[in-house]
């Protein structure tokens, strides 16, 4: 039986080695500062998990480890379920993360020098991975509409293909940090242009879990040609809040892709991962289901709460369609400051730890991602000291 579905439980994560909260000092911030910024969760995850955990510890052996077949099963199981694909067993290849394997993919089909494109304002991994690997980036940026969401210019993509000799494409969907669902059409359209100019498409899927709007389309699912061009890169570690051990599900339908990013995978040192995040993904995905919908329910209503508490407190700051995510996009530009002075206020005003928009791109600039999967009171405390800054 389920016994972690009580999220109004504050756990006090400080002095536990948490990167959110035992290093504010160390990176520049006031040691008060409640931090809503890396995207992981303030709630103790499945019961299923911790007791799985628990019990694989007691055999006090912790050698060179691998899984087989019933582990690919659940994943395949929880896919199939919860977004209608049925990936090959012979598709997937483990990694210790998702970074990670964007990193190997940048390095497994483009050479140094080349160009890879992304969609900012984006993950700002999504960059660095792509400069520190000695390649170019190129965006096509997305533009907010009227809806008050984030659209593609799907002119602009082609274009910047063409003219950058373009062979690699970071897909982020759902997109973060601006919580959009990609439609089939939108996702079809980028697609067959990838098609067209033998672009591979690293598709990042990691929230695929946190949909509140719409229908989440694995890309490769959307057609059978996809297959040829496609590296899909999931994780129970959003979805569970298992982003420390270090567990990502990457699957790769075509045999020479699949071939390249092992060889790189193979070249980083990495063989057998962890063997307690095998078990907790094996876990999170066999019996974790009744806690994933309790979750989504609850980080709804924050999501809702903080929509309201903006709207009501908060004039000059609006909140952007949120579709997908616990990582809401709040749009500052109303203020009318720079993004430098609302970094200052946010930070030493408000001894508040948010991600700055200007890290996922220029066109994040005058925004602030805030994390919201977290108590109702953490987060009722948190826009309370927005509202005193601004």
């Amino acid at each position: 039986m389920e016994r972690n579905l009580d999220f109004d439980i504050v756990v006090d994560r400080r002095n536990t080695k948490c990167l959110k909260y035992d290093f504010a000092k160390k990176r520049g911030m006031p040691e008060d500062v409640l931090p809503m910024w890396v995207a992981d969760m303030d709630f103790r995850t499945s019961s299923y998990v911790e007791d799985a955990i628990t019990e694989w510890a007691k055999h006090g052996i912790f050698g060179y480890s691998e899984v087989e077949t019933p582990y690919f099963e659940t994943v395949r199981d929880w896919m199939k379920e919860y977004h209608g694909w049925e990936p090959q067993e012979k598709w997937l290849v483990k990694t210790p993360g998702v970074v990670f394997a964007l990193a190997m993919a940048v390095r497994a089909y483009t050479e140094p020098g080349d160009a890879v494109l992304i969609q900012q304002p984006v993950y700002y991994p999504f960059s660095e991975v792509i400069k520190d690997n000695g390649r170019k980036v190129v965006s096509n940026d997305l533009y907010l509409g009227e809806d008050y969401r984030y659209h593609i210019d799907f002119e602009d993509f082609e274009k910047k293909v063409k003219e950058n000799r373009i062979r690699l494409f970071l897909l982020c969907s759902p997109h973060n940090p601006v919580g959009r669902v990609w439609t089939r059409e939108e996702l079809i359209r980028l697609g067959d242009i990838c098609v067209k100019y033998g672009v591979t498409v690293v598709s990042d899927e990691i929230h695929h879990d946190f949909i509140f709007r719409g229908i989440h389309h694995v890309f490769v699912n959307l057609k059978k040609e996809y297959e040829e061009i496609s590296v899909i890169c999931t994780s129970p570690s959003k979805t569970f809040n298992l982003a420390g051990m270090m567990l990502s599900n990457i699957f790769i339908p075509n045999q020479m892709l699949r071939r390249k990013f092992r060889k790189e995978r193979d070249r980083a040192g990495i063989s057998q991962l962890g063997i307690m995040g095998l078990v907790a993904g094996e876990a999170a995905y066999s019996n974790g289901g009744e806690w994933y919908r309790a979750m989504m329910s609850y980080v709804r209503d924050n999501i809702e709460f903080t929509r309201q508490y903006v709207k009501e407190h908060l004039p000059g700051v609006a909140v952007v369609q949120q579709e997908a995510t616990y990582l809401v996009w709040l749009d500052f530009r109303g203020l009318g400051l720079e993004a430098e002075e609302l970094d200052q206020r946010i930070i030493h005003q408000a001894k508040l730890w948010l991600d700055s928009g200007k890290i996922f791109g220029i066109s994040g600039r005058g925004f602030q991602r805030i994390n919201v999967a977290c108590p109702r009171s953490v987060l009722e405390e948190a826009l309370q000291r927005l509202e005193k800054c601004v």
